[in-house]
């Protein structure tokens, strides 16, 4: 074949590839063993395009390389189907989605084979298939009958909980629920009233449902949890021991957010009544002196409790109920401006200073972090001092700054901005001289001398929300029963199977739609054996990908979720690769899910992953985000067609930076064409020989050396 035509070169050799098996991983190979993970793809009806490609090209030339250097490597791919998009689409198409997932699995399968991509396919796995989703609902049984032990700082069986002896019925059963690391608790939610569905943060776009785009509200519904707070520690310690990019770590790390402060009790008035104590959290205590205004979270209870008493109820509820329609991420975002409403009648007293200062409402502040309430210091704050402008609250200076620090001022002496650094004290009575870390500690140990205050940790990160009232996810394996309250369901019954239904629209209640589905949902208890239900939520589209790893590694295994045997010999996953926005997400939980079942004696190691990587994303070439909406998304279906699947391929390797986002060039894929040409001409015109050319080995060599030493970093 005197011309270069790669659809007739690809076709050939990948019958050859997938009729010998060449790429199929062997398990205890005397071989090193080489496990390169790629994100398995959500396979949503668009199908794949070029930014797909980026990441799998990479890895798959990397996997090649292993495989010439005598690695045993796995390189396995599968579907992570569950999810909202699938749901909405089938709503709207009135298909089910099961049907639509089948369907766009066999696209993806059949995209992804045409670049000739050298996945082990023998070991394919898909989240919504049974077989798979039985051992995501075990997983969940284990959490559900498991707790954490904070001394030895690791999840045991609930067996092993050490019951109070005086604790009976009800009250034993409360007890130990209340330890169970699944559990279900009543919290705020995002509420959309036109679906009338709760949503997830990332099913929130702008502050509007991505089903149907109407506003957000804000609502309490019984959710299950997963307590991943629990192992807010070791996820942030362990990432010492793999070998991620600085930049995932740090993302980690600021996620979880731990901060060391101090929690403070500050005695709240009616009048001359007495309301209790509001705790705050604060990494700043040396600043207590400078305390003008507490503000509490529209969702606090000291503002449900005693609205009905302050002198401006009318303005109170108008807030709250436009708080009611902000998502969370609208709340807490820091460009956002501080807005607030003063509680008239309730005051607050600085339990260091004995003066009175305002209670205000504001939606920055969020209920389920250091206790729903903070303190404002407009002097040594500068989100603080813009809000104090605004309202026209007191500042009060209590730090100065040391040598070599400023303070901005206007003519007359007033601050243009807060001085956030830490100084010396003043106006902070007998701390004052002190610096901050020195004040910080006499200040806190005062308060603990005097039992208003105590050392404390927080964190940013919150209990996972597990439930979803959706339809197209696995369904949660529990069972409400009258007499025996919830019940698991028997290992043996596994896996409960998600009904067949024609109707799985929203029920307009906020349950799932499952709710509808009256055989199904009516059962026996397995303990007492009466009338029970079961339950009615699902669970994330996160739950099926933060194991998936390990069924790749044995994935027809009917017995056990997979063999030890197995999973000693490829765990923990060499190299992982993905996006930067599952980070915080995906890459958290799966790590969580890993830790858990290490404690109970399940894998092999504390992590699950020695090196996570990450790849930019690939924008269309007018430098925006490819969207079926700008009529920019490009199918790699065409230009496999046209140039062959080795120049998308070399295209998305020689495109830019691997971990920055690039544009997709046209011009620069026809390069690589022209390129492929040229080599192609080349190997037709040259005279193999024995000769040796010094000159030629030499360069031959250091070739070698740099496009090896680039496929391993990838640059």
């Amino acid at each position: 074949m005197k011309k270069y035509n790669p659809v007739k070169i690809q076709e050939y050799w990948q019958k050859i590839w997938e009729k010998e098996k060449i790429y199929q991983a062997t398990d205890f190979s005397k071989k090193p063993k080489m496990y390169i993970l790629v994100e398995f793809p959500y396979p949503s009806g668009d199908g794949l395009h070029v930014g797909h490609v980026r990441s799998y090209a990479a890895l798959d030339a990397l996997a090649r390389k292993k495989r010439m250097e005598g690695y045993n490597v796995l390189y396995p791919m599968g579907w992570d189907a569950f999810g909202l998009p699938t749901e909405n689409y089938a709503i709207k198409m009135g298909v089910h989605p099961e049907k639509i997932t089948q369907k766009n699995i066999n696209t993806f399968r059949k995209q992804l084979k045409s670049l000739g991509l050298s996945f082990d396919w023998s070991r394919e796995i898909n989240t919504t298939d049974p077989k798979y989703y039985k051992w995501t609902q075990w997983i969940f049984l284990k959490f559900f009958n498991s707790y954490y032990d904070k001394k030895e700082k690791r999840a045991k069986p609930i067996t092993e909980l050490k019951i109070p002896e005086n604790l009976k019925g009800k009250e034993r059963k409360k007890f130990i629920d209340n330890h169970r690391l699944a559990y279900q608790a009543k919290i705020p939610i995002n509420w959309c009233p036109h679906c009338k569905i709760g949503l997830a943060n990332e099913e929130v776009i702008q502050g509007k449902c991505e089903r149907c785009g109407t506003r957000v509200e804000r609502r309490e519904i019984k959710q299950w949890m997963l307590r991943i707070t629990e192992y807010a520690d070791r996820l942030i310690e362990d990432l010492d021991k793999v070998n991620y990019l600085e930049k995932i770590k740090k993302q980690q790390i600021n996620w979880i957010g731990k901060s060391y402060g101090t929690e403070i009790n500050f005695l709240v008035k009616l009048k001359n009544k007495n309301l209790g104590n509001i705790k705050v959290f604060t990494t700043r205590i040396d600043t207590i002196f400078g305390v003008t205004a507490i503000v509490v979270a529209p969702e606090h209870s000291l503002v449900k409790k005693y609205l009905a008493f302050v002198e401006n109820q009318e303005e109170i509820n108008e807030y709250i109920e436009k708080a009611k329609r902000k998502s969370e991420m609208e709340r807490t975002e820091l460009l956002k401006e501080k807005t607030g409403v003063e509680l008239k009648g309730i005051k607050a007293i600085n339990p260091l200073n004995n003066k009175e200062i305002p209670v205000w409402v504001g939606d920055y502040v969020i209920a389920t972090y250091g206790g729903g309430a903070v303190m404002v210091v407009p002097a040594h704050d500068q989100r603080d001092f813009e809000f104090a402008q605004k309202y026209n609250l007191e500042i009060i200076e209590v730090i100065k700054p040391q040598k070599n620090q400023e303070v901005k001022r206007n003519v007359n002496g007033k601050l243009l901005e807060a001085f956030e650094k830490d100084g010396i004290l003043i106006n902070s009575g007998k701390f004052n001289g002190l610096n901050s870390e020195e004040a910080r500690k006499k200040i806190t140990e005062l308060l603990e001398k005097q039992k208003i205050g105590k050392r404390a940790i927080n964190y940013k990160l919150r209990d996972w929300v597990f439930s979803r009232q959706h339809y197209w996810g696995e369904p949660i394996p529990l069972i409400h029963c009258p007499k025996c309250g919830v019940v698991p369901v028997p290992e043996k019954d596994l896996p409960v199977k998600l009904p067949y239904v024609k109707k799985y629209k929203p029920t307009g209640t906020g349950e799932s739609p499952l709710a509808n589905c009256y055989k199904w949902i009516n059962t026996k208890c397995p303990i007492c054996g009466g009338p029970a239900k079961r339950e009615t939520d699902t669970m994330p589209n996160w739950a099926g990908s933060s194991w998936y790893f390990i069924r790749y590694i044995d994935p027809k295994n009917d017995k056990n979720f997979a063999d030890m045997k197995k999973m000693k010999y490829w765990l923990p996953v060499d190299l992982y690769n993905g996006g930067m926005e599952h980070t915080t997400l995906h890459l958290l939980y799966s790590r969580f899910w890993y830790k858990f079942l290490y404690d109970l004696g399940l894998v092999p190691g504390p992590e699950p992953y020695a090196r996570r990587h990450s790849h930019g994303i690939v924008l269309a070439e007018d430098g925006r985000k490819m969207s079926k909406s700008f009529g920019n998304v490009i199918n790699p279906d065409e230009i496999v067609k046209k140039y062959g699947a080795d120049t998308i391929r070399m295209y998305e390797m020689f495109m830019g930076p691997f971990e920055e986002t690039v544009a997709w060039s046209t011009n620069g894929l026809i390069g690589i064409w022209r390129f492929l040409n040229r080599v192609w001409n080349l190997f037709n015109q040259i005279e193999i020989t024995e000769n040796k050319n010094k000159n030629l080995e030499i360069i031959t060599h250091q070739t070698i050396k740099k496009v090896s030493s680039d496929l391993e970093n990838f640059k």
